[in-house]
């Protein structure tokens, strides 16, 4: 398994897509009930190729992800040959940026000595969908990137 299985509410709600990639192997719900039953090593190989796909799709649509904790936020945007980032850290801990009152106090107070902005450029490694499923493994959440763009036209 490349990736991680997909918990047993993602399964739920991607029942109708697990069905049909076991019917494009030949796989009855009779079947499958009997393999569960009678061969759950080969159950679980399925769950972990079923996974392994739904991994592959989201993370080739993936272009934007976030990590936000209460000091920092990390704004990723993979572009085709690197990973841009912006960075902004508090250099105070009596903020939390995950909470509503400390990002309104973030948007009054971008230019304030406690807020640090930085930016990188990292190459893919060999594997760029392993660079994104890293990211998110680490707690970032995929975005439509609203937030990585408001930097970017703030920053120049």
């Amino acid at each position: 398994m490349k990736y991680t299985r997909l918990s047993k509410e993602q399964f739920e709600e991607l029942h109708p897509e697990f069905i049909n990639f076991l019917a494009t192997q030949s796989i009855t719900a009779d079947e499958w009930k009997a393999i569960k039953e009678n061969k759950p090593e080969i159950a679980e190989q399925e769950l972990d190729v079923f996974s392994d796909l739904v991994w592959e799709g989201v993370l080739q649509k993936a272009t934007y992800v976030e990590n936000i904790s209460p000091q920092h936020i990390y704004l990723f945007h993979f572009k085709e040959t690197q990973i841009k980032l912006i960075g902004l850290k508090l250099l105070t801990t009596e903020i939390d940026l995950t909470t509503s009152e400390g990002f309104g106090w973030l948007r009054d107070n971008l230019l304030n000595d406690d807020v640090e902005l930085f930016r990188a450029n990292k190459d893919y490694s060999e594997d760029r969908l392993m660079d994104k499923f890293e990211l998110i493994q680490q707690g970032a959440n995929i975005t439509k990137g609203e937030l990585f763009m408001y930097f970017e036209n703030l920053l120049g």
